[in-house]
């Protein structure tokens, strides 16, 4: 083989060489780019994700502060509401209360409720002896009926009259006025207690309001909410 055909032939293997050098090349340059392209997708999904989870994140705060801030608004709301009640139930209460004190101005109509308050307390005590207390101002007016009401309720619980003593050292608070206005005060009626003072029945107008008011509640309170809305 002379100098050309080796010449030749170290050509021939130069130009595979190169040829494989270039497709090697090739191949890892693809390959790379490959790869790049996979971590690429897989960073830009690990940041999606990222920015999804923050996204729903944040969504759940604003959800959370939107159902606290309508909690807290809902409760001011029904805060406001039961004290508009309270102020007209207790109007409504300062009315009746009011409308009370002409009961014991009337004084033939109250001098028969005195009758019937009184009769009502000793059925309730259902006692031989029973210890009476009123207004001063009444004083007058019961010592007029007790006759009549221990008749009254003898009759009634089919027994003998009871004995009544009537106390006339401790009344009653007397009716309120402007000068009293946040003090004890009655509107009339009596309490009865039986001797020992272990049993007492507070039959006050005033007692009996409340409970009126406080089985009536109930009713008064749709009405209260009725005129509210």
């Amino acid at each position: 083989m002379n100098d050309a055909d080796v010449a030749k032939q170290i050509q021939q293997m130069v130009r595979f060489i190169r040829q494989e050098a270039e497709e090697k090349a090739n191949e890892i340059s693809v390959s790379a780019e490959e790869e790049f392209n996979i971590e690429k997708l897989q960073l830009v999904e690990v940041e999606k994700k990222k920015i999804r989870q923050e996204y729903e994140r944040k969504e759940k705060q604003v959800d959370v502060r939107k159902k606290i801030e309508y909690s807290m608004q809902l409760n001011a709301s029904r805060i406001k509401v039961l004290q508009a009640q309270d102020n007209l139930v207790s109007s409504m209460k300062d009315v009746a209360a009011k409308d009370l004190l002409r009961v014991s101005q009337e004084h033939h109509s109250y001098k028969i409720l005195l009758n019937d308050l009184i009769v009502q307390g000793l059925l309730r005590l259902m006692e031989p002896a029973v210890l009476l207390r009123c207004r001063k101002e009444d004083l007058e007016l019961v010592e007029s009926v007790l006759h009549s009401a221990k008749r009254e309720y003898a009759e009634k619980a089919k027994v003998h009259p009871p004995e009544i003593l009537l106390d006339t050292q401790i009344f009653l608070p007397p009716p309120p006025s402007h000068h009293n206005i946040h003090g004890l005060h009655c509107s009339g009626g009596v309490v009865l207690a039986s001797r020992d003072g272990k049993i007492v029945f507070e039959n006050t107008l005033d007692a009996r309001l409340e409970v009126v008011f406080r089985q009536k509640l109930p009713e008064v309170s749709f009405c209260s909410l009725v005129v509210l809305s």
